[in-house]
């Protein structure tokens, strides 16, 4: 699903009307009705409601929504802050519309409670809408361009000051819908918003509500929807292709071949989570090359890895001498992931960076860099080079920091950009894990995830991960990026499915791998006519 600014928004709004006849009327209908259904299911227990509405679109978008609701047996009712001879274009058909309804149902009999000023928002009846069992916020939407007006924004605090759930039309009123960070200024609460057709960058990033934004198409077509920011929400739906069944003529060969090269004396399990994540994520094999002292614990966790000895230091890690054995191991091979449980032994951290540097590994096979594997390279990153190979490497904020000299703090305040710089200077894709992990492409395509949850803030949660992107790679060697942004989104759905289980605070990482089978089915089954982004 792109992620569109402001200015593209209403490029497709005015494209889907123009280009592909579908009257603006209809699209504004479409978005009230959808934010009403959402109220109806979502908002039971609301019976009455208060729709707040300004002169623009984004009113009416409003008034569509109070008439549905009203249909809906809900007592809505508008307060609008405006006179009704200021509205213009479909706003005023709209309003138009809510007036003339024929139906005997109660808003047609209480008419718009009209504001024209700050002080009529002190009146009994205003006071009676906004403390409604929920308000329904259509006073400014992505056209909006600060300030805010005076009357506006008394509207906002009033709404902001109300105990009563608020549902956001298009965004909260105030939000600035280009915005990647949190919000400033004046801006309306939302406990959940409904936005139309594409998300903005707020709706992604700028935390405008503490419950879901809910994306819903209301009519435009796909060659509409064309954005210049390179930005993607990973959804079901952009995955169609990968999540599709499979051939009935196929064999393990089909699905590719995993190599990890990971483990050491106390963290064994590391590398046996990676290796078995891949073929939970539907690699065809899988075999993890690991210390020889290791060897028996790592085939003991799960009998359908397969294992190979590697030379060891005296600390029980990779020997530098492990090249030599490399090129052996990665015969046959479709994708190679180094690190997890690898250590940071000087020895080991030698032969990371030999394996790295072009030429171990054939450019046939993909790369998958992680956890100790990427702090090898601390203070030589300079060595990490991807191109005419496919690299991946999936660092936290703090692997990312060593690796580029800047603070967690500046990475996690500059994320898109520095996942983007990173990315395009060292030809590789990056996952920048963390709340909205980013997969990021040396030409500035980033994919935006928006699954997971807290409880997945455990040790071991990495090398599902790692083992996951491989075992998608091995599949879709032909598209390593877009397999890269589908196992991040399974990897975290997975732990959304344990998190509704077995709660956030008792997960533990192989409980993800538990959870992979539910993850894969529930995003081939999932709903395309709406998408729910968490807070």
């Amino acid at each position: 699903m792109k992620i569109v600014s402001a200015a593209e928004m209403r490029a497709i709004d005015q494209a889907t009307t123009e280009r592909f006849g579908v009257p603006s009327l209809t699209l504004m209908e479409n978005a009230g009705s959808a934010v009403a259904l959402f109220i109806v299911r979502d908002y039971p227990q609301a019976e009455r409601i208060g729709v707040v509405c300004g002169k623009g679109n984004n009113g009416g978008d409003g008034f569509v929504t109070a008439r549905k609701l009203a249909e809906a047996g809900r007592a809505a009712r508008v307060l609008l802050l405006c006179e009704p001879g200021e509205l213009r274009g479909d706003a005023a058909a709209m309003y138009d519309r809510l007036m003339s309804n024929p139906m005997p149902f109660a808003l047609a009999k209480i008419p718009p409670l009209i504001v024209r000023d700050v002080a009529q928002l002190e009146s009994a009846d205003a006071a009676e809408i906004l403390a409604s069992d929920l308000i329904v916020d259509a006073v400014l939407g992505t056209g909006f361009r600060a300030p805010v007006s005076p009357l506006y924004a008394a509207a906002i605090a009033r709404m902001n000051a109300s105990g009563a759930p608020v549902v956001g039309v298009d965004i909260p009123s105030g939000a600035d819908a280009d915005a990647s960070e949190g919000m400033r200024g004046i801006v309306a609460r939302a406990d959940a918003v409904v936005t139309f057709t594409a998300p903005r960058p707020a709706h992604v990033f700028a935390a405008l509500t503490n419950g879901p934004t809910v994306v819903v198409p209301i009519g435009s077509p796909e060659q509409a929807i064309t954005s210049t920011l390179g930005l993607h929400l990973s959804t079901p739906a952009d995955f169609a292709s990968m999540l599709a069944p499979r051939a009935r003529e196929s064999n393990k060969g089909s699905y590719g071949h995993v190599l990890v090269m990971g483990g050491g004396l106390g963290k064994a399990g590391a590398a046996a989570m990676a290796g078995f994540s891949a073929l939970r994520a539907g690699a065809g094999l899988s075999t993890i090359a690991t210390p020889k002292s290791v060897l028996a614990t790592v085939a003991g966790f799960h009998a359908e890895v397969m294992t190979a000895p590697l030379p060891e230091t005296g600390e029980g890690t990779i020997s530098i001498r492990a090249v030599e054995t490399a090129a052996a191991l990665l015969e046959g091979k479709t994708v190679v992931a180094i690190g997890p449980g690898i250590s940071r032994n000087r020895e080991t951290a030698e032969f990371v960076r030999s394996v790295v540097k072009p030429g171990t590994v054939p450019n046939r096979c993909a790369m998958v860099l992680d956890a100790d594997g990427l702090n090898s390279l601390e203070g030589v990153a300079d060595q990490l080079k991807g191109s005419g190979r496919n690299i991946v490497i999936t660092p936290h904020p703090g692997e990312m920091a060593r690796l580029t000299g800047l603070t967690i703090a500046q990475i996690q305040a500059n994320r898109l950009e520095v996942a983007r710089k990173f990315s395009r200077e060292h030809e590789v894709i990056v996952v920048l894990k963390g709340h909205r992990t980013l997969t990021a492409a040396p030409d500035g395509t980033v994919w935006v995830n928006t699954t997971g949850n807290p409880g997945m803030a455990t040790g071991g949660t990495g090398d599902v991960l790692t083992g996951m992107i491989a075992g998608l790679i091995a599949q879709h060697p032909q598209d390593v990026f877009k397999a890269t942004a589908l196992a991040v989104y399974l990897h975290g759905l997975a732990g959304n499915v344990a998190a509704s289980a077995l709660g956030e605070r008792s997960m533990v990482a192989t409980d993800l791998a538990r959870f992979i089978p539910q993850s894969f089915l529930q995003a081939g089954r999932a709903e395309t006519a709406e998408f729910r982004i968490p807070a």
